[in-house]
This record gives structure tokens, sequence and C-alpha cells, in this order.
């Protein structure tokens, strides 16, 4: 990728600035990133406000903390990368290398603080355990999709309207209210729940009269209140190296070591995964915060619903450095005060229980479980004329100059195995083939799921006149690639560690070579969004599930033909594929493998796309061996010729 910019002191960090009735304002995922540089005290990013008028930050000043560099960005300015994802987004100092979407932002900045301070144990605590904290992408964890987008966009959507006496709790907000009230489960918890039983049994001696019956140790949490912020959260303060849990005796008393785990109280939750305070916090706290903010003023009875999103937005504010934190960004908190009126009857319009019942039972209902063999929905397919067909490999035998290619490009020289990477080889023998016939000088051809780049690095060294993305949402991965592209001196390449959904940019061609699951229906939507040609390789056909954007089957004439259901049975038969596999049962997976791809390949026509469906060469390259080959209306009439591929090697 070209760049103008002069080297970078710091990586820039670009966050937007939204409109409302003419006044600029500072959007919830913004808000949330100035916290958390708040909270870090990090000062290792020059920030740019963007927007589409300038002068707009003066207004908002007071939500900006005074520690940092702040400069205002117009969006038609933007450096390319970053110009093709959604914001909030950091370029790192060479200009090539951009983070986007909010999670990866977040761990970013968290990471950076580090660097600076190793000390920071409480900035370290954020990533949680193993340091996993938001780390799934959203378009696989039901967790970091709430966080990440489903309690912002919710949040953001009550605050346009906040008078509609007609709005219901966002289901969003009902889920993590119900989520704050099951019982903690947290790595090592059980000497921490004796803990909680022996403190229990203390509680009884100190407080119950002589004679009087005493609490039954067994009693449910909202029967014991004056121990629901005991325990948990002197223990997560103590996390935060705040305050120290009374220890214990070296050994508890007979009676409590005698007590089964099952048998033990349940730990309560003090933040939002358990008891530590971590980046999902971080994340919440401006959202619940505007939220709450919002009903004390125009729906006070409402907050009878929210006893655990209460109590835990006042456990928050206790957390040393939130509350200086949060005053640096404009936010005062407070405890939101509760009408001792009575709430709003349990009717189904009103019941948070009954709406989170309802849409439990729709997914019930589309996702059902795996029953009986493949056969029967092949048969149904057959009977309505529907059979895996497979376009012969327009040049099977062309491969790619390894042994004169510079080693850094080499699959071999990575770490894997002989024999796979000669198998890697010939997948990248395939994909770059076709490539290379879609293309045009002066395209942008993106690698999606990117992992270390072994496509696309290649596509950028045989295709000079190109412009090629990574895209990945691992960060060691990108790290490597862009490590491997300095080696080679290439100039015509950009990576971008973001999930799918944030990546917005324009191109020509979209490549994946074994898109998981889901990933090569994302991909082939990307594509078809952008009017781009696709060369993608499936993978992981078990993993295919129904998504926000989609469902399955895909095209019509599956749907006419087979049951969500069904589809799931194709889809787990797809991957019985392994060489290890009888040789009957591996036919019977590629069938399958042919018949999901067909119902995608049907779905990209009706957008006008001209979609093959083959099989690389040789077939041991992979187990999953399949290949899509889309070329969009305006490409359509292209054919691939294999003599045209003679002498195109670089």
């Amino acid at each position: 990728m070209k760049h103008t910019d002069e080297k970078r002191q710091h990586p820039s960090l670009y966050l937007e600035v939204c409109f409302q009735n003419e006044e600029p304002r500072l959007p919830l995922h913004t808000s949330i990133v100035l916290f958390l540089l708040s909270y870090c005290e990090c000062k290792s990013f020059k920030v740019f406000l963007v927007s589409t008028k300038p002068g707009s930050s003066q207004s908002l000043e007071s939500q900006l903390p005074e520690s940092l560099d702040v400069s205002e960005a117009h969006m038609e300015f933007l450096p390319q990368l970053v110009k093709g994802c959604r914001l909030p987004a950091v370029l790192d100092e060479s200009g090539r290398l951009c983070r986007a979407g909010l999670a990866v932002v977040l761990r970013h900045i968290i990471n950076k603080t580090l660097e600076a301070d190793p000390t920071r144990n409480n900035v370290l605590a954020l990533l949680g355990f193993k340091k996993t904290c938001l780390k799934a992408c959203a378009e696989v964890s039901k967790w970091t999709r709430l966080c990440e987008i489903g309690i912002p966009s919710a949040v953001e959507e009550h605050l346009q309207n906040p008078t509609n006496q007609y709005q219901q709790l966002p289901l969003s907000i009902l889920t993590l209210e119900r989520k704050l009230a099951e019982p903690v489960r947290v790595h090592n918890d059980d000497k921490i729940r004796r803990q909680k039983l022996h403190e229990q049994k203390q509680n009884e001696k100190n407080e119950s009269p002589e004679g009087e019956e005493q609490v039954d140790v067994d009693s449910k949490p909202e029967q014991l209140p004056q121990l629901c912020d005991g325990l948990e959260l002197r223990t997560a303060l103590a996390k935060l190296s705040v305050s120290s849990v009374p220890p214990l005796t070296t050994r508890e008393n007979s009676e409590i070591r005698k007590v089964k785990t099952s048998d033990l109280p349940p730990l309560e939750h003090v933040f939002a995964e358990g008891l530590y305070f971590t980046l999902t916090d971080v994340v919440l706290l401006p959202c619940v915060h505007q939220y709450l903010c919002s009903l004390q003023t125009h729906s006070a009875r409402t907050l009878h619903q929210l006893p655990h999103l209460l109590r835990w937005y006042s456990h928050v504010q206790e957390v040393p450095g939130v509350q200086q934190a949060a005053n640096a960004c404009g936010m005062t908190l407070s405890i939101p005060h509760v009408p001792t009126s009575s709430p709003l009857g349990a009717s189904p319009e009103h019941n948070p229980t009954c709406l989170l019942e309802q849409e439990e039972n729709q997914e019930m209902t589309t996702q059902l479980p795996f029953v009986g063999g493949p056969r029967p929905t092949m048969t149904k397919l057959q009977e309505k004329g529907i059979e895996a067909a497979f376009a012969p490999h327009p040049c099977p035998a062309w491969t790619l100059p390894w042994d004169s290619l510079p080693g850094a490009i080499n699959p071999t020289e990575g770490k894997m195995s002989n024999i796979r990477a000669v198998r890697k080889r010939q997948q990248l023998n395939n994909l770059v083939a076709m490539v290379m016939q879609l293309a045009k000088p002066g395209y942008i051809i993106v690698d999606f799921c990117s992992g270390t780049g072994h496509v696309g690095i290649v596509l950028a060294h045989s295709l000079p006149d190109c412009q090629v993305i990574l895209i990945e949402n691992k960060e060691e991965s990108l790290v490597r690639a862009q490590s491997r592209c300095t080696e080679l001196g290439l100039k015509n390449i950009g990576f971008i560690q973001a999930n799918l959904d944030y990546f917005t940019g324009p191109f020509h061609i979209g490549v994946a070579l074994h898109g998981c699951g889901v990933a090569t229906d994302m991909v082939m939507e990307h594509c078809i969004q952008a009017r781009a040609a696709f060369v993608i390789s499936p993978c992981c056909y078990g993993f295919i599930q129904n998504a926000v954007k989609f469902t399955f089957p895909k095209s019509k004439r599956f749907q006419e033909t087979l049951t969500y259901k069904e589809h799931m049975i194709l889809c787990r038969f797809a991957d019985q594929t392994a060489v290890q596999l009888p040789p009957d049962r591996r036919l019977i997976g590629k069938q399958c493998m042919g018949l999901v791809d067909l119902d995608r390949s049907w779905a990209a026509e009706t957008h006008g796309y001209s979609v093959q469906v083959m099989t690389m060469e040789p077939e041991s390259c992979s187990p999953k061996n399949n290949m899509l080959v889309g070329r969009p209306p305006q490409e359509s009439g292209l054919e691939v010729n294999s003599s045209q591929l003679e002498g195109s090697s670089p």
C-alpha cells in the first residue's frame, strides 16, 4: 500500500464524531475508547476526532481528557487504510497496519499501556483470565457481540428517542441483567466459596439471638442480602491490589471441609464477567451510565426491572481510578434513585423474562439437533434434480515458480512440516492461478482471514501493479505477515486487524483460503456488496450455522427442498473427508461439500454473479479441496484461459 504520510512518532487513533440536530456529539464507541485512555492514563497515541464538519471538537472539550493530544481530521482526508474501516481505528507508525473495531482497538490500547509501564497490574487485569477478554470476534461469540455491538447499539437507539412511552427495555439490556443474576464460576473458586460459607456461619452466630431459629446456610442469595456485597466485592478489589481479603486459617474447620462442592453457596456477580473488573466493564460503563441517566429522567419506574444492573453500576464506581477517569470524560457517576412506587406489572409486553423466553424459543426452533445420516437428505435433493456438480479445472498443472521465489514467500520457511508445506503450495497454486486471471493493473485485492499472509504475500509479489490488503483478527498473525513483507521489500501491501464487518472499503477481488464455517459466507457477502469477484476455498462445514445477516439454506431451490435441520446434516457430513476415512465415506463427504457450495453459488447467482464450484488440483492438496470462483455481472463474460497463465509467473 502506498503512503504519503510522514513517519509517525506515535500511532494515530481515529475516533468518530457524529451529529444530532446539527450538534456534534460523541457516539458511544468513541466515549468508550476515551474512557479507557483516561483510566489507563495512556499517552501513546495521537488522537484524531473524525467528522465531516470542521471545528466540531470545540464544543466537545468537556468530554475529552486533558492529558490527551487531540486534533481534528476530516473524513475525506483520512489515510486509505483507515478510510476503508469503521471507526475506531488505529494506524501504526509505519502507516501500513490498521487496527479497527472497538474490541481490537481497546485491547491494543491496553497492550501499548503495558509496553510503556509493565507494572500496571490493574491495566493487565483488564484482559481477564488468560488474556482472552473480548478476544473472540463478534461473528462467533455471542458475548462479544452483545458487549461490542448489541448494548451500544441499543443504547444509541434509545438515546435517539428517550421519551417514547411505549419503548420496551432492549433485549440486549435484559440479557445483561439476567447474566448478572446468574451464579459466577471462576478459576479455583472452591476456596472462595468455602470462605463465603464460613462467613455465613459466622454471621449467623453474631446476629442470631440465642434460642432463635438460625438462618439456613443454604438460603438463596436474595435471602442473605447482607452478604451480597461482602466477600465477592473484597475479593474483586483485592485483585486490583486495593484491599486484601482477610486470610483464612491455613485449614478450614472440619465442618466447612466436609461440605460438598456442589453444596457450597454460589458466588455472585460483582462485575460483568464475574468477580473481576475487566475490559467488558470498561465497554459497558459509558453505555449503561447514559442509559440509566436517561431512564432516571424519562422513565424512573423502569429501574425496578434492573436491580442487578444497578448493583453492577455501583460496584464499578468503587474501582479505584474509575471515578477520576469518568470525570475526565465528562461523566458524573452516581447511584440512580429508584422510586418507591411499584414497578410495572408482569404483563407480557413489560415482563423481561417473557421477552427473553420468546427470543430463546425462536432460537431453539431454528437450531435443532442433528439426527440421522446424509443419505435421506441427498435423496430428497436428487428427487428435485439437485446434485453436486463440479466445473472442470481450467489449469490443473499450473504452478508458481517456487524454486525461484524468495524464501520469505515459500511456506516451507514457516513453522510447518515439509509435507504440509508442499500441500500449502499446491493450494496456493490454485487460488493464485484464478486471481491472476481476474486481476487487472490497479485492482485492489483483499485476502480475507489471511492468517500469516500465505495467499496475500504471493499475490502482492506476483502482481506488483495491484494493491493487496490482508485482513485478519489475530494480531500475532498479522505482525508475522508484516515482518515477512518487510523482508521482501513489498510496498503494495497493507494490513488490517479487524473482524470482517469492520472493513468497508472498495475492492475488486476477494480471496480466502479455507474460510472456516460461515467465514466463507461472510467473505462472499462482502464481495457481493462490493461487486467484487471472489476466489474462496471453504473449510469447516460443520461450523456453519444461521447468522445475523443470513440463514441456511441460502438459495431459493434449496429452501424449497430442505429444512434448516436437513441442511445442517449436509454440513456435518461435508466434514467427513479426512484421508483416514474409508473411500466410500469420503465420497459422500465430497458430495455433501459440493451440495453446500452449490447452495452458496446459487445464492450468489441471484445477484447476477457467475459462479463455478471446482476441485483444487491435485485433490490430495487438502481434504477441503473445493474452490468457488465468482465473477460479478460486469466480469461474467471472462473465461479462464490456461494459455494466458503461461508466462504470467513472476
